[in-house]
């Protein structure tokens, strides 16, 4: 009886087991056809970052020059932008004035702008990786008496770390205002020390510079440049064939806290002198050195806001003959006069305003002729006030204001300038 009941038990499972197996086959299929999609796809892929990696590897051979130096499109597409730069500009002094509005015992350049609209410069910025060894720069400022080429230089990208060689012609790493171009200044025009030592251009020279970052645990980088010694304030090329300036300079920053940061250092540059920049009807043959102490405060806790102290201190010494090229008389020449700025600009949102004083012969007014010292008068100085509005990071609207006795005479020249700055195209960033 117990065998009958056992025996009709299992013939009523048979069709539950074989459902059950039945099931558990096609589920095992499933499984395979799953795994079997999943392996074709990774092979896919594999194959395509294959191809990805062909495809790198031919850039790199084109950029490389495999191919031709213009073989990879990438690199026959440099970025472009192009910097406007014009302004209006009123004074309680005429243009024949201004024109002969110089510092006397620093520089008989005048004042080169006019009273009404003036176009600084339309300026054409390029740059592109030229291979994995060098980038090319160019920058090319426009103006109403045509077109210059202020700088065309190339940069290593594959020297041992820390090392870098510029060549060509470039603005000077002295200093701190000098490196930077004038759209990217805080005011309108260069500080009084710049204008009487280098002109408001600046040390933009043929030659060649070395820089290099060593490893240590703040920002440092030390520099040195051989120039051709253009400069007609400083030197002129007409001193010496050749190159004949030479410059050397240190920066080193730190981190104050999450918010600040300071940035100082010292520059030198050296070399034969030959112009007529002193004063007309005279030209000076010697040697020139000039130094300068950069510092720079900023503090800076959102994008929105912040704070930047900006000072340099620079020092002329000069050592020559200085002949009147009308009777052909010499006269032996030794100055060592020095000058300062300090400025502050403050941000709130896309506002920014700003104050600067310029003070030239703050602890040297040496200035011997022949033996005899010089008097010309006033020590020059100058305050400046500006606010500007950043519409956007490609246009700026500045006003501005110089109460500036630089002349030397006692006589104020009360200058107000409204600058627009406008530019399109890739820009490089500008240094801290």
């Amino acid at each position: 009886m117990r065998i009958t009941a056992l025996l009709c038990l299992l013939f009523l499972l048979i069709p539950f087991s074989k459902s059950w197996g039945d099931d558990m086959e096609q589920r095992i299929q499933a499984l395979e056809n799953a795994s079997n999609i999943q392996t074709e796809t990774i092979e896919e892929q594999q194959k395509a970052i294959e191809e990805l990696k062909k495809g790198s590897d031919t850039e790199k051979q084109k950029s490389a020059g495999v191919t031709g130096l213009f073989g990879s499109a990438s690199l026959a597409n440099p970025n472009i932008s192009l910097i406007v730069d014009t302004f209006f500009y009123s004074s309680n002094h005429n243009d024949g004035e201004l024109e002969a509005r110089s510092i006397p015992g620093f520089t008989n350049a005048g004042i080169e702008k006019r009273n009404g609209f003036n176009l600084e410069s339309a300026e054409l910025f390029i740059y592109a990786p030229v291979d994995p060894y060098f980038n090319l720069y160019a920058t090319i400022p426009v103006t109403e008496d045509g077109a210059e080429v202020e700088e065309a230089y190339f940069i290593t990208t594959a020297l041992p770390k820390g090392a870098q060689v510029k060549g060509g012609k470039f603005k000077s790493g002295f200093g701190r205002i000098n490196s930077q171009h004038p759209h990217a200044w805080d005011f309108a025009d260069a500080p009084l020390a710049y204008r009487g030592f280098t002109g408001e251009e600046g040390i933009i020279e043929k030659g060649v510079q070395l820089t290099y970052l060593p490893e240590l645990p703040f920002y440092t980088q030390l520099g040195a440049e051989a120039l051709q010694g253009d400069n007609n304030l400083l030197f002129g090329q007409d001193a010496k064939s050749g190159a004949h300036t030479f410059s050397a300079f240190a920066k080193a920053s730190f981190d104050m806290g999450d918010y600040s940061t300071i940035l100082f250092g010292p520059s030198v540059v050296v070399g034969k002198a030959r112009n007529s920049s002193i004063a007309d009807d005279r030209e000076f043959a010697g040697d020139t050195t000039l130094y300068d102490l950069e510092f720079t405060y900023k503090w800076k806790p959102s994008k929105a806001r912040s704070f930047t102290l900006q000072s340099e201190y620079l020092l002329r010494s000069q050592d020559g003959n200085l002949t009147d090229t009308v009777s052909s008389t010499a006269d032996t020449l030794k100055r060592t006069q020095d000058g300062v700025y300090l400025q502050g600009i403050y941000q709130i949102g896309r506002c920014r305003v700003g104050a600067r004083f310029d003070r030239m012969e703050v602890f040297r007014d040496d200035y011997r002729l022949s033996g005899a010292d010089q008097d010309f008068g006033e020590r020059p100085w100058r305050a400046t006030g500006s606010v500007e509005y950043n519409l956007s990071e490609f246009s700026r609207i500045r006003v501005q204001y110089n109460h500036d006795r630089s002349g030397r005479d006692g006589v104020t020249n009360n200058e107000v300038l409204v600058q627009l700055i406008f530019g399109i195209g890739a820009h490089s960033a500008h240094p801290f």
